[in-house]
């Protein structure tokens, strides 16, 4: 196990940064809909007013 992680250890780097960069991206599509989400009900309730 030990020589696999010494031999492939570029390949296991790689792998945890592009989880890394795939849970910011995901996090940042879901804060964008939630902050779409939001300005549609500011702009509907200033409608309203």
């Amino acid at each position: 196990m030990e020589q696999f992680l010494s031999n492939n250890s570029i390949y296991i780097v790689l792998i945890i940064v592009l989880i890394v960069w795939f849970g910011i991206f995901t996090y940042m599509l879901n804060l964008d809909k939630r902050l779409k989400n939001i300005e549609k009900n500011m702009s509907v309730g200033d409608k309203n007013e």
